[in-house]
């Protein structure tokens, strides 16, 4: 079996460009492209999927990518519909994310594991589901109540965290030892495959540590403020929580 791409992301969430060699194209109402290597996050956990550019050096011709998935292992990356001659397997391109959309990703998932451990930490509750965009995402947890006084107190409980300038690492661990770790799995239901033999580990230090595949920034200063836009209940206990980014990307 031909071993999968380099998928850079889950290496390195900084690397915004790479240059790549086409290694299959599939063509339908939307052109898919598989490299050799890429800088694209296919998305995943609630983290929707990088956008960016597919550029040929030796003729200048870009293609708009507005997706990418995984699919048998490999990060797919789906053009533009309507871009027409689309490069071909052994072309050499290089692959441009839109990093402005990366960047807000990154810190806005940085920001809801902060909001993650500091709910678990505090209050003992779990994930019951998740999800963002760039600047703007909801968690929702097993609270029997809420309200404003308790969200308010959360808000400035993860802010304080946030500005305490706390590093965020990335491990890839054994599935035996990641296990090992108490409360690795934050989330009501055990959403990793139970053939996985390494499990990629996310560690705000001092906080949260948990099981992740998505893009981080590297220390919880880069994330700024966060503000909780609104609450509400999605069942007997289960509370959701809003929040956005109040700083601008930098």
């Amino acid at each position: 079996m031909t071993p999968p791409g380099e998928q850079l992301c889950y290496t390195d969430a900084y690397l915004r460009s790479v240059e790549a060699r086409v290694a299959s194209v599939e063509a339908g109402d939307s052109t898919l492209l598989v490299l050799d290597r890429t800088v694209f996050y296919p998305g995943g956990g609630g983290q929707p999927s990088d956008r960016g550019l597919v550029l040929r050096a030796s003729d200048r011709r870009s293609w708009t990518v507005r997706a990418a998935r995984k699919a048998g292992g490999e990060i797919v990356h789906e053009l533009e519909p309507g871009d027409s001659d689309p490069p071909a397997v052994g072309d050499v391109v290089r692959v441009d994310l839109d990093w402005a959309r990366r960047l807000a990703l990154m810190r806005t998932h940085t920001a809801l594991h902060a909001l993650c451990g500091v709910v678990w930490r505090d209050h003992g509750a779990l994930v019951t589901g998740g999800n963002m965009e760039p600047g703007s995402g909801r968690m929702d947890f097993e609270f029997e109540r809420m309200s404003g006084d308790l969200v308010d107190s959360i808000e400035a409980t993860v802010n304080a965290e946030l500005a305490a300038a706390r590093d965020v690492r990335v491990a890839v661990l054994p599935r035996d030892e990641a296990f090992a770790i108490p409360d690795l799995i934050r989330t009501k239901v055990n959403l990793l495959p139970p053939g996985i033999e390494e499990i990629r580990t996310i560690e705000i230090v001092g906080l949260d540590l948990q099981a992740d595949g998505g893009t981080h920034v590297a220390n919880t200063s880069e994330v700024g403020r966060i503000h909780v836009t609104g609450y509400e209940s999605k069942g007997r206990i289960n509370k959701r929580i809003r929040i956005e980014l109040v700083d601008p990307v930098a």
